[in-house]
């Protein structure tokens, strides 16, 4: 119980930089598919570590339940957030679809 865990950060900080980075300099700035491959692949990280926790609690190397707890709800939290980021995409793409030209 004296282990304090944080909780690790989704991408490589404020989404805002890149606005400052567009006007700087375009080059720099990672395109809407490199930064969501990055962030799937940060939710994807966040599953296989819940499940090596609940392997490992399976196991008995794991006492701690609230550590496997965090583990899963994290994973959770991102896994729900990617859903909602897809649904709001797709969501703009059939906008996009229906306009007039």
């Amino acid at each position: 119980m004296d282990q304090i865990h944080s909780v690790s950060p989704i991408g490589n900080g404020n989404p805002l930089d890149n606005i400052a980075k567009v006007k700087s300099n375009p080059k720099d700035v990672p395109s809407f598919k490199d930064t969501m491959g990055a962030f799937m692949k940060d939710v994807n990280s966040m599953q296989v570590k819940a499940d090596e926790s609940i392997n490992r609690m399976a196991a008995g190397e794991i006492t701690d339940v609230h550590q496997v707890m965090n583990a899963v709800e994290e994973a959770n939290v991102a896994f729900n957030m990617m859903m909602e980021i897809r649904n709001k995409v797709m969501d703009a793409y059939q906008e996009i679809l229906r306009m007039r030209l």
